[in-house]
């Protein structure tokens, strides 16, 4: 499926603090573990894959709702074409600024 990008603080906070509460007995184990997947289900929803994965994914995702919100995950799927997009446009800003600095001409940008 790709690289993953993994927030080690924040998974240790979510997966801890669900872990916690089926501990205490504050959710049942099944909703701790649904609880503990929506993470995992939010990286199934990416255009590569097959529409009937997609499909299935946009079910359990509205399932999630009430769970995770529009809350970014803290396990999710690098995008190698975003972050190159990123790296081209802070490229580009850094050669305008450069140009600035040299008291340049700065084509407008497109």
């Amino acid at each position: 499926m790709g690289r993953l990008r993994i927030d080690v603080p924040g998974s240790l906070g979510y997966f801890g603090g669900i872990g916690a509460a089926v501990a205490f007995g504050v959710i049942e184990p099944p909703l701790g573990l649904f609880i503990a997947a929506v993470p995992l289900l939010k990286m199934l929803h990416r255009r590569s894959l097959p529409t009937p994965v997609r499909f299935v994914s946009e079910i359990l995702q509205g399932a999630a709702q009430p769970v995770d919100g529009k809350a970014e995950g803290t396990i999710r799927l690098s995008d190698p074409e975003a972050s190159a997009a990123r790296d081209v446009e802070t490229a580009d800003s850094a050669e305008r600024g450069e140009q600035i600095k040299r008291g340049q001409a700065v084509p407008a940008r497109a």
